[in-house]
């Protein structure tokens, strides 16, 4: 049984799954271009068993899709039929004033070609019905489950990535279900009903075609094998280029400010070189196989003429027989050009369904507890941190958290201070579970935090960040986010009101139906927080998070801020994060923090006059406004 890190989600040292772990993240890794073979064969099951599951659903459709290609293959095979019973009967009971035969096999092969190209439409309709349908239960599947993995996963496993999954990926899955899939279904038919006809046709001339399935067989070998390496190649170069563009373009700031212009240019010049020589290398491996294929099959060809027509001279085989067998082994090779396409689609679309897989098979890393311990109603937001020990990763030599204990009464406003490392926003992180303590407990009303579900801690704990990050929609959208999208608009201008918002909003354009456009750009970093105070209104939560909310303001925007914190904290429990240390006046304690423990304890007015490093920062402070 696999055994797994609550702090990462990731398994832990030494469980069965620790080498196919390493692989699912290895396009994380500069080097990781292609996996070792164990680690490859446990991706290749992942895509798999994630392909037999997203078509459970459709089986119907997809039975249904093979049976029309069944079919479609079988009325395609008669023609040559046709066309030998026209040239050894048809003619010359034609000749002989017997037209009927002839105007049955004419007739007879136009019927086949209609019926084919009915099939082929419906078949055609069908298989692309289901193959959106797969993709958008896919991308649907990848999105939810990337909004539930852990904040440590977010913060390793890039954006950038996830949208290599979601972009060309998926694109390459969709390449595979639009042609590859009818190609290779279509060649298989083709190849094994035109082997049965061959040997019924002249078991001689058969085995001159049997015996070129020998290098047909290697070659198709050698071509997944090489394949698959480039492929995988290509998805984890592609992935790393978005990645850079990402990142380039979300900076932009920044990259003009410091003229990294050419510096980024040199990397996606690198990235894009590496891209090109990883596809061209996909793109010699078909060449080199259609051209085996082909050559298989010319020389074959060649044979087949030399010997039929000996045969035919002496009698011992009919020319129409010899037509029909040409025109059949014509429909033999074609298709396994078919079949060459297929595996290009197949090898690029392999590669993206393992990179897909591994995403989904990341185990969510704070799973939702099996007995879930519901909090009292209301909520009181009593706090305590019981000999909490924490590191980002296991392996990690240094510990954030040595052995934590706090306890916060229910409605105390706790402001934690110290310099940057001392461990203040690892503590909000464990409160908010963003987290799992490795050891110890952290405990809202007396519940372990792991025994809470999600949506009972959400509602009874909120988090506001510096971020105060907006979506793309309506000032009222944002707001209402706080009581999960279901509150009046008086509820959302009431919110507002209460903590001094209403006023700009409604001087806003369109008021509270403003577009705030993305990331809440159209608001000032202080008209953002303010928004994001008033989301906290709306929740009503027992228990208030503060992670430097007052760090990016400027000096009116701060004070607004500082208003408005005071309505929001009133009768909550609340951990306040700042080094402005006008924040951290309006708390009921101030926490002194340094290397994880707590070195200073007590109200704010305690702290200053009995000395020490909380006084010291607040003369800095101080000295620093003058």
């Amino acid at each position: 049984m696999t055994t797994t890190d609550n702090t990462t989600g990731t398994p832990a040292s030494g469980s069965d799954d620790e080498e196919v772990w390493r692989g699912f993240a290895a396009d994380d890794e500069e080097e990781a271009d292609v996996v070792d073979r164990r680690t490859g064969l446990a991706l290749q099951q992942r895509a798999r068993v994630l392909v037999a599951d997203i078509l459970r659903p459709h089986r119907r459709s997809v039975a249904l899709a093979i049976v029309l290609m069944v079919a479609e293959n079988a009325v395609m095979l008669a023609g040559p039929l046709l066309v030998a019973t026209a040239i050894d009967t048809g003619v010359p009971a034609a000749l002989a004033g017997r037209p009927a035969p002839l105007a049955w096999a004419i007739a007879g092969y136009a019927v086949c070609g209609l019926a084919g190209a009915g099939l082929r439409a419906a078949f055609l309709v069908l298989s692309g019905r289901v193959g959106q349908d797969l993709l958008l239960d896919l991308r649907e599947r990848v999105f939810a489950h990337g909004q539930r993995l852990s904040l440590d996963f977010h913060e390793s496993y890039t954006s950038g990535r996830l949208i290599s999954r979601l972009t060309s990926d998926m694109e390459s899955l969709s390449d595979l279900l639009e042609k590859g899939l009818d190609g290779l279904a279509g060649a298989l038919l083709s190849v094994v009903g035109i082997t049965v006809l061959l040997i019924w046709l002249d078991p001689v001339l058969a085995a001159v075609v049997l015996a070129g399935f020998a290098p047909l067989l290697l070659l198709t070998r050698w071509f997944q094998r090489r394949s698959r390496a480039s492929y995988r190649r290509t998805r984890s170069t592609v992935a790393r280029l978005i990645v850079h563009f990402v990142e380039s373009m979300n900076g932009i700031r920044a990259v003009q400010a410091f003229r990294r212009e050419q510096r980024n240019d040199e990397i996606m010049d690198s990235l894009s070189t590496a891209y090109r020589n990883a596809n061209t290398s996909a793109f010699l491996t078909v060449a080199g196989y259609v051209a085996g294929v082909r050559t298989v099959g010319n020389t074959t060809l060649a044979l087949v003429l030399l010997i039929g027509g000996l045969r035919v001279v002496d009698g011992a085989l009919a020319l129409g027989a010899l037509t029909a067998f040409v025109l059949y082994l014509r429909r033999f090779y074609d298709p396994l050009d078919d079949l060459a396409q297929f595996f290009n689609s197949y090898q690029s679309a392999a590669a993206a369904l393992e990179k897909i897989a591994s995403v989904l098979d990341t185990p969510v890393g704070l799973p939702e507890p099996a007995r879930p311990v519901r909090l009292p109603e209301p909520a009181r937001g009593e706090l305590e941190f019981d000999a909490v020990r924490f590191a980002y990763r296991r392996a990690s030599d240094r510990t954030v958290l040595p052995e934590f204990s706090l306890h916060v009464p229910a409605g105390q406003t706790v402001a934690l201070v110290g310099a940057t490392g001392a461990g203040k926003s690892t503590l909000a992180k464990l409160a908010a579970r963003f987290y799992d303590p490795t050891a110890g407990a952290v405990r809202l009303d007396g519940v372990d935090l792991r025994d809470i579900t999600d949506a009972d801690l959400r509602s009874a704990l909120v988090m506001i960040t510096q971020e105060a990050f907006l979506f793309s929609g309506s000032v009222a959208d944002n707001i209402a986010m706080g009581g999960h999208g279901s509150r009046s608009r008086a509820e959302i201008v009431a919110a507002a009101a209460a903590v001094g918002a209403r006023e700009f909003i409604e001087a806003l354009p369109d008021g509270f139906d403003t577009d705030v456009r993305k990331r809440g750009g159209r608001l000032s970093a202080g008209q953002r927080q303010l928004v994001s105070l008033a989301r906290v209104v709306l929740a009503d939560p027992a228990v208030v998070l503060l992670d430097e909310a007052t760090s990016s303001l400027d000096i009116p925007s701060e004070r607004a801020v500082q208003a408005a914190l005071e309505t929001v904290l009133a009768g909550r429990t609340a951990l306040v994060i700042a080094h402005r240390l006008s924040t951290v006046l309006i708390a009921d304690r101030v926490l002194v923090m340094s290397d994880g423990q707590v070195v200073q304890d007590g109200s704010p007015e305690e702290l200053l006059e009995g000395g020490g490093e909380f006084a010291d920062l607040h003369a800095a402070w101080r000295a620093s406004l003058a």
